[in-house]
């Protein structure tokens, strides 16, 4: 099953501001401000993102800087260059991608209750 982009902001496109969405988002161009969603949000090779994102899940292909926090996860692919803070309970990042700050992994409520001390109930 394909996810649908239901918006495209082109190479030539200069963006500040806020951006909400549902579904995916693909982004050349260039965007700073703050991306709030639970969809998916596509940085395309020659994009650049600049700002607070809160998103569902990033798909890093070009530059980001700034504070991501997905719900799902973040992919950085090779030609990924993510700088900042990344809060994700997925991380993914190919060879050749880049992250430069501080990563932390959160697990959710599911996946907490697994822990040794929770393992010792019978």
């Amino acid at each position: 099953m394909g996810k649908e982009e239901i918006a495209f902001l082109g190479a030539d496109t200069v963006y500040e501001g806020k951006l909400s969405f549902k579904g995916t988002v693909r982004v050349e161009g260039r965007f700073t401000g703050e991306i709030i969603s639970d969809g998916t949000l596509n940085v395309g090779k020659d994009a650049c993102v600049d700002g607070v994102l809160q998103v569902g899940e990033l798909l890093l292909s070009g530059r980001f800087n700034g504070e991501v926090t997905a719900k799902r996860r973040v992919v950085v692919y090779p030609t990924g260059i993510l700088e900042g803070v990344v809060q994700s309970p997925a991380l993914l990042t190919e060879e050749g991608g880049i992250i430069e700050g501080q990563v932390r992994m959160k697990t959710s409520g599911k996946n907490a209750a697994k822990t040794p001390e929770g393992s010792k109930r019978d």
